[in-house]
């Protein structure tokens, strides 16, 4: 058919498709282990690919920014699908003299954030498997252990016993090479870190093995576009962040993958360029 919807794990459906001999192109979004897998069969067949990986997204925010926009974009960017998205927005790089009146209105919005099952309608919902679970608990566990500090959350909610429901989580005091700063959640766990001038927040916001999504927040938009044309991410937002509309292409830089989804650029990778040349004289 038209679309045909073949169930099994990543790596293993991965292996499989590439192998198939009348699949000639394969597109994968996943985490990186698992593109790694699927590339690496791909290439026994010499087959192109296209991956879409993970990310570790900063919203980069200076002090002329608009503190209320940038809380309302990064709890939206955080607590969207519970942060199990590889285009959630987990860092936030605030300048250092306005990180106190960020962090306090970032906290008060997350406390009245409403935690519950989907027919709830909530603002945060649950993670998808006890495996998950257990991930996201480790990687708080990590960050406590390298010394980051919980402003809030980091545990279940005391309404919800049963179920995979975790707290939206705020990390202070992170550094740039600690564990939290560097790995992919994929869960409700943002993480602060500061910067002095624009130098740093460039470096910080590289400093990442992934490229996938940052959002800067300033009125200079001067500053804002000689930083996009410098930050290592395949998309840029300029006092907003998501992931993009359909007419817009996505994918990423280094362990976030290669190719681009969506737009006009995606369909370059269904199709083969052919010269044909006829001779005239």
């Amino acid at each position: 058919g038209v679309v045909n919807i073949v169930t099994g794990y990543g790596e293993e459906a991965g292996v499989a498709l590439a192998g198939h001999t009348d699949i000639d192109h394969l597109t994968f979004t996943g985490s990186a282990a698992t593109g790694r897998a699927v590339m690496k069969a791909a290439a026994e067949h010499i087959k192109p690919v296209l991956l879409e990986l993970g990310g570790k997204s900063p919203l980069i925010v200076f002090a002329d920014a608009d503190l209320d926009l940038v809380i309302r974009e990064a709890i939206k960017g955080i607590v969207t699908n519970c942060g199990q998205m590889c285009s959630a927005g987990s860092r936030i790089l605030v300048m250092d003299s306005v990180k106190d009146a960020l962090l306090e209105k970032l906290v008060a919005a997350i406390k009245q954030l409403h935690i519950g099952p989907g027919i709830e309608s909530p603002d945060v919902g649950p993670l998808v498997s006890a495996v998950q679970y257990g991930r996201v608990t480790g990687h708080i566990d990590i960050a406590t252990s390298e010394g980051a500090h919980i402003l809030y959350g980091g545990s279940r909610p005391a309404h919800l016993p049963q179920g995979y429901f975790i707290e939206p989580t705020l990390f202070d005091n992170v550094v740039p090479d600690m564990y939290i700063a560097q790995r992919e959640v994929f869960g409700p766990v943002l993480s602060i870190l500061t910067f002095h001038d624009e130098a740093e927040a460039l470096r910080i916001a590289n400093q990442v093995p992934y490229g996938l999504v940052a959002g800067i927040f300033t009125q200079d938009i001067s500053r804002a576009l000689r930083l996009a044309t410098r930050i290592q991410a395949g998309q840029i937002f300029i006092n907003e962040f998501y992931t993009g509309d359909e007419e817009t292409p996505f994918g990423g830089y280094g362990q976030s993958g290669f190719g681009r989804e969506k737009g006009l650029a995606a369909l370059d990778h269904y199709t083969q360029i052919k010269n044909v040349a006829i001779r005239l004289h």
